[in-house]
């Protein structure tokens, strides 16, 4: 049994990690959020009942915080999610995304690092450090048939991918430097249950059920790699109890979709599972936009590595995740009600560093 910490554990990845932890293994976590707005609880009520949770309120720029928590949890592994994701938000405020992903990063090792420095040779040896990073550092493939893999060059476009960068490179240096032993996973765009609705699939499936338009950048061309968020959070807990110290695992759902085909699949579903009153089409209210600045045109990992040394691959296609996902979001109104209306954010119990 481990004791895992897991950074950003009440936003959308973490919290599908905690609640697979809390489910299917017999680990302990210990869930680690500063709780700004996308850190939402009410996407952990059930983990949150568990003997083997517990909740430390914290930022990861705090210091003195994350020392305290480190010697109440003593834990065996640190899973660092803790991060600020959306694209659109960094190129409107980047310091944010500075702060918070490179500076929390630093600070966070070097908890990690003091704590790591202070056990016995037998709990040092088994200490790991995870990094949850993102295929979007690796930059823009366009329209060839590559794919990025462990060894692809970084070459970040938006402020959001160059911190991410930024805090990969300090997590590899503190392993070089260190010796502080680190595993270090990048992902493709996840989805799936719980997801803040301002990312491109939740955003879409709500407005879509609201009647308003479902905006799409430029000529909705743009290539994503989508990885079902359950099947990722398996990915990480077989990366963190198997994987080898100083590598990194790419983890990808082989599913390349251009953004108006994921869309328009959107609205097929809600075509079938909750008609429009005036038996229309959704994609009807489909509005393309005018692109951001900066815009990636395709992502693709190569995630045969994971494969072949830890034995993981993807459970969900496309076609059954993103079913999962728009028919959780018809049954649980309630808990994207209360994203939108703010109410969630009353959730804040359970503080302790």
């Amino acid at each position: 049994m481990y004791k895992i910490m897991v950074t950003g554990g009440a936003g959308f990845i973490g919290s599908a990690l905690v609640r697979y932890l809390i489910a299917k293994t017999p680990h302990k976590v210990a869930n680690l959020d500063k709780l700004t707005y996308a850190g939402n609880l009410d996407s952990l009520s059930n983990a949150q009942l568990s003997s083997r949770y517990q909740f430390y309120r914290a930022d990861i720029c705090d210091a003195a915080a994350l020392d305290r928590a480190f010697a109440d949890f003593q834990p065996t592994v640190v899973m660092h999610l803790a991060a600020e994701s959306h694209v659109d938000r960094s190129i409107d405020g980047p310091a944010e995304f500075i702060t918070t992903n490179m500076v929390g990063t630093y600070v966070l090792l070097e908890a990690a690092r003091r704590y790591w420095g202070s056990l016995d040779p037998a709990r040092k040896e088994l200490f790991r450090f995870h990094h949850v990073s993102t295929d979007e550092v690796y930059g823009d493939l366009e329209e060839s048939d590559e794919l990025f893999t462990e060894s692809t060059p970084y070459a970040p476009s938006s402020p959001y991918s160059a911190s991410k960068a930024s805090s990969d490179h300090l997590v590899r240096a503190w392993h070089r430097t260190y010796g502080l032993p680190i595993l270090l996973t990048n992902c493709s765009n996840n989805y799936g249950p719980y997801h803040f609705p301002e990312k491109l699939i939740p955003h879409i499936i709500l407005n879509a059920l609201a009647g308003k338009p479902l905006p799409v950048y430029g000529d909705g061309r743009q290539v994503r790699d989508w990885l079902y968020v359950e099947d990722h959070a398996r990915a990480l807990v077989e990366v963190v109890t198997r994987g080898k110290v100083g590598e990194t695992y790419n983890i990808g759902g082989h599913n390349e979709k251009r953004n108006l085909e994921v869309v328009e699949t959107i609205c097929v579903l809600l075509d079938e599972l909750q008609p429009r009153a005036d038996g229309r089409s959704y994609k009807e209210q489909i509005t393309f936009v005018k692109d951001r600045p900066g815009h990636d045109r395709r992502y693709a990992i190569d995630a045969s590595k994971i494969e072949r040394e830890l034995g993981w691959k993807p459970q969900e296609t496309f076609e059954s995740g993103i079913r999962k996902t728009v028919q959780w979001y018809l049954d649980n109104r309630d808990w994207w009600e209360r994203v939108l209306n703010g109410s969630y954010r009353l959730a804040r119990l359970g503080d302790k560093a």
